[in-house]
């Protein structure tokens, strides 16, 4: 289990370029409500994200030589890579991140007991993504990933809000005194999604991407499913970026047209555990009582060209916990670059 721990993260680690027919992907994620007009809940969060070239075995040396050979035979060796079908895809992911989260009101200095509580969390996430072909118009992408992380005031969330609000001159927020503890986090996610992508060699088409999946851990406990379409102008036949979610990335393939296309997704969570709602697993801290049943909507669009795709999202989430007085909306920006 160690080795193949070390063996993710060696691969993770873009050693040099693979060309742009199998390229790194590196993304970055960012989400925040000021967009909107508000600053509290779900208030910020960040991604940075790097993803390997397709390393399937069945790739010819010369297209895998700048990874590094140990970890590639290494990887090339786990059973149930070795022994898939020839069509299918393998890539792993290194990503690092934080959320914040806050209540309503960041002017008081008091305690509020029915809002949410000031929470932040960093984390280290390691994801492997399989992907497979079946015919002209179906893709299916299974996704596992492991989080590990920190609640509390090591996670510097504190220290990244107060600094952004005092450079962009922002209500400066001061009840960071009742976030919640020191905790580690350890999050296990699994997703599965399906593309149906039905028109190949057609300028303006559509598309629809569905997903299912599961996430157990003390920081977030959930199943969750959803459905994205998305109709436009060259839509590549490739998983779409999603908001910042366990298990939740991409995997995008290269084309030297433009692209440009519209989308609305939909995602709902059957909530089981969430440390930002609970509060801490193991000590006393602030809580409220949060609703079961969570869904978001967002809709955007996205423009690709050769190298470089950028996302523009907006997402209405339903309430979140039973004192909140109604729902919360966030936007997000995520820029990705292949290399």
């Amino acid at each position: 289990m160690l080795r193949y721990i070390f063996l993710l993260l060696l691969l993770a680690v873009p050693l040099s370029a693979y060309g742009l027919d199998n390229p790194w992907t590196q993304s970055f994620y960012f989400e925040n409500d000021l967009f909107i007009g508000t600053d509290s809940d779900y208030t910020n969060g960040m991604k940075y994200s790097v993803i390997s070239p397709d390393l399937t075995p069945q790739l010819p040396l010369n297209r895998t030589a700048k990874i590094p050979r140990m970890a590639l035979d290494l990887f090339r060796s786990i059973p149930f890579i070795k022994d898939a079908p020839e069509e299918t895809g393998h890539k792993v992911e290194l990503a690092l991140g934080q959320a914040i989260y806050t209540p309503q009101d960041i002017s008081s200095f008091d305690l509020i007991e029915d809002d949410r509580p000031y929470a932040g969390y960093s984390y280290l996430g390691i994801s492997y993504h399989q992907k497979s072909d079946d015919g002209q118009s179906w893709s299916q992408m299974d996704t596992a990933e492991v989080q590990i992380g920190i609640v509390g005031p090591s996670s510097l969330a504190e220290d990244a809000q107060k600094l952004v609000h005092r450079v962009r001159d922002l209500q400066r927020p001061n009840g960071w005194e009742h976030q919640l503890k020191d905790e580690l986090g350890v999050t296990l996610a699994f997703e599965r999604k399906w593309l149906y992508h039905p028109t190949h060699q057609r300028r303006f088409c559509a598309d629809a991407i569905a997903h299912t999946g599961a996430t157990l851990g003390n920081v977030m406990t959930y199943l969750n499913a959803g459905v994205e379409v998305r109709a436009g102008w060259n839509i590549p036949r490739s998983f779409a970026v999603s908001l910042i979610r366990p298990a939740g990335s991409t995997w995008s393939t290269l084309d030297s047209t433009f692209s440009i296309y519209l989308f609305t997704a939909v995602n709902g969570r059957v909530v089981l555990r969430d440390i930002f709602l609970d509060g801490n697993t193991f000590r006393s801290s602030h809580n409220v009582d949060k609703k079961t049943l969570v869904a978001d909507l967002s809709t955007g669009v996205t423009a690709r060209f050769q190298r470089l795709s950028l996302s523009l999202v907006n997402t209405h989430r339903t309430r979140e916990f039973e004192q909140q007085p109604h729902h919360h909306d966030f936007a997000s920006i995520t820029l990705s670059y292949a290399f």
